[in-house]
């Protein structure tokens, strides 16, 4: 062997082992019939399973020992009080603190209600079946973050973008002159074996999971995604996470055929990425989260919410409902929310970026301009999906996500439009701060 061969196998040796991944699975498909989240216009349980639907875990260690965890969830979103949960416990159990674990939905519209909500009628019977689930849920989610952990052995990780494009701006429904943006995007995120074999894949896109409307259990589009990966790359683990979709649908929809070849495109779309030359992360790995007020615009008074007791509109109702029992308990009605951002930086080669709630597309779009096009990954739906997040565009046009989703949450109205600065300015600051290789 010449001495410039053995440099160089050393060298190859040495950006193998900058890695540790591994991953886990279980099965968080409800075992008995189950309130469904998603429509208000649902009036019964599940009747059926559709697709078995998962949380998912993918654990990545750098070569200076320190580990995050990725979990993805097929469910609608993911409650504030779920994630202090599982993040409490996988502190305790694997010593991994708040910025190194991120929780993430998939937004499918045909999974289980795991926790109470007021905008719901249903029977005390049923409000038992949720809470069964919702305390079995925990112990299912940490199960998949200790076997990721388990799994971690030698890897190497590879970034690279590809394009799909069911997602529709669905405010143009009715509004065609609104601008209609999306993000066609499908980032992608390899994790191989030293030997090269593949051993998953985390991809992501900016559109809601909801061709189907019915009531069997599935994972919608996204799930059969996943599925369709797995089945392609035999042996893989294939995790989703959502994009800033919260104004884009998959349209047309409504059928099973539409979710299997939605879930075939984005299938397809990955393996362009996987197979072709994809750039290779290395280390380290800096992460880290904060929470920032959003602000609400102007509560309506008490006299206003009493007004609203009477309203032909039994969504209003129940909402002024809520608000009048905030207002008893706490004598006020809140004036922002604690808002969830997180930054995960590997390497110089992706910057991924973790944001709460049902972000519109517009946030994604500024956030690569801001931040880099081509190594900027955008997600929604982590950590905390509290209601939508609109854009100042979104609050002026006005409309569902404008305002009007608000009243199935215990908000007391819209986001002010100081919203949008607000979280694009502490996205920079961890950016910032990730660089120089501070956590926070």
């Amino acid at each position: 062997m010449t001495r410039s061969f053995l440099v160089v196998a050393i060298l190859a040796a040495a950006g193998q082992a900058q890695w540790q991944a591994g991953a886990g699975r279980v099965a968080i498909t409800p075992r008995e019939p189950i309130w469904m989240a998603g429509y208000a216009a649902r009036t019964q349980p599940s009747s059926g399973v559709r697709q078995d639907i998962f949380g998912k875990a993918l654990a990545l260690r750098d070569q200076d020992g320190g580990a995050v965890v990725l979990v993805t969830l097929d469910l609608i979103g993911v409650t504030r009080e779920l994630a202090h949960t599982v993040t409490e416990r996988a502190r305790r159990q694997f010593g991994l603190e708040r910025d190194r674990i991120a929780l993430i939905a998939s937004h499918t519209h045909s999974g289980p209600l795991y926790q109470l909500r007021g905008s719901y009628q249903m029977t005390p019977g049923q409000e038992e079946v949720i809470g069964r689930y919702g305390q079995e849920l925990p112990d299912k989610i940490v199960a998949a973050i200790g076997a990721a952990l388990a799994d971690l052995a030698p890897a190497t990780l590879a970034f690279e973008q590809g394009l799909a494009g069911f997602a529709v701006n669905r405010r143009r429904v009715g509004n065609r002159h609104y601008p209609g943006p999306v993000d066609h995007d499908v980032p992608v995120l390899t994790v191989r074996a030293p030997d090269g074999r593949l051993r998953a894949v985390v991809a992501g896109y900016a559109c809601h999971a909801t061709v189907l409307a019915d009531y069997l259990i599935n994972g919608d589009w996204p799930g059969y995604a996943q599925r369709e990966i797995e089945r392609m790359h035999p042996g893989v683990t294939a995790l989703f996470v959502a994009g800033c979709g919260a104004d884009a649908n998959p349209l047309p929809r409504r059928s099973v055929e539409l979710a299997e070849l939605y879930g075939k495109v984005l299938a397809n779309a990955v393996s362009e990425v996987v197979n072709g030359k994809m750039k290779p992360l290395h280390g380290p790995l800096r992460t880290a989260f904060a929470t920032v007020p959003a602000p609400f615009q102007t509560p309506p008074t008490r006299p206003e919410l009493e007004a609203r007791r009477n309203h032909a509109d039994q969504v209003v109702r129940r909402h002024a409902e809520r608000l009048l029992a905030i207002l008893d308990r706490d004598g006020k009605l809140p004036d922002s929310y604690p808002y969830p951002i997180q930054v995960w930086r590997l390497g110089d080669g992706l910057k991924f970026v973790a944001l709460g709630g049902e972000v519109v597309v517009d946030y994604a779009l500024r956030l690569k301009s801001n931040h880099g096009w081509d190594d900027t990954w955008v997600a929604g739906y982590a950590n905390d999906v509290m209601g939508y997040i609109p854009s100042v565009r979104i609050l002026r046009e006005g409309g569902y996500e404008g305002g009007g989703a608000m009243l199935y949450q215990n908000h007391p109205g819209p986001f002010a439009e100081a919203i949008e600065d607000t979280i694009v300015a502490q996205v920079a600051k961890l950016i910032e701060a990730t660089s120089r290789g501070q956590s926070r």
